[in-house]
């Protein structure tokens, strides 16, 4: 099996693109390989309870649905600190998310050790 990371750049401003990377993951999750996902830039904002429960991507399904498999199996959720705090994403946003804050070199770090990464 293979050390995947999901590279989510794109938020609520496309539902579509932010979903396909969270349905992939799952995917990757359901056929065993280990899984992290990163959020950074406008894709922070999915880790908000709102946009969470309510987005769904054309073809690529619900958000929440996704979100749960990952959360069940424990997958890693980073998220950039510096995304964050320029979106107004607080701690309170993050509560049982399963989400780590993180700086930029983070991402390079988990992209080096990946086998894969996918960005979406």
């Amino acid at each position: 099996m293979s050390k995947i990371l999901f590279n989510i750049t794109n938020g609520t401003n496309n539902p579509t693109k932010s979903s396909l990377g969270f349905m992939l993951a799952r995917t990757a999750v359901e056929e065993g390989h280990e899984v992290q996902v990163f959020l950074n830039a406008d894709a922070v904002s999915l880790i908000r309870k709102p946009v969470l429960e309510n987005l769904v991507g054309l073809g690529t399904g619900s958000l929440k649905e996704h979100f749960k498999v990952l959360l069940k199996a424990k997958v890693p959720i980073y998220v950039s600190a510096m995304s964050c705090e320029i979106r107004g994403v607080t701690d309170d946003d993050l509560e049982n998310t399963n989400s780590i804050k993180v700086l930029p070199k983070m991402l390079l770090s988990l992209s080096l050790d990946a086998d894969r990464t996918f960005v979406y």
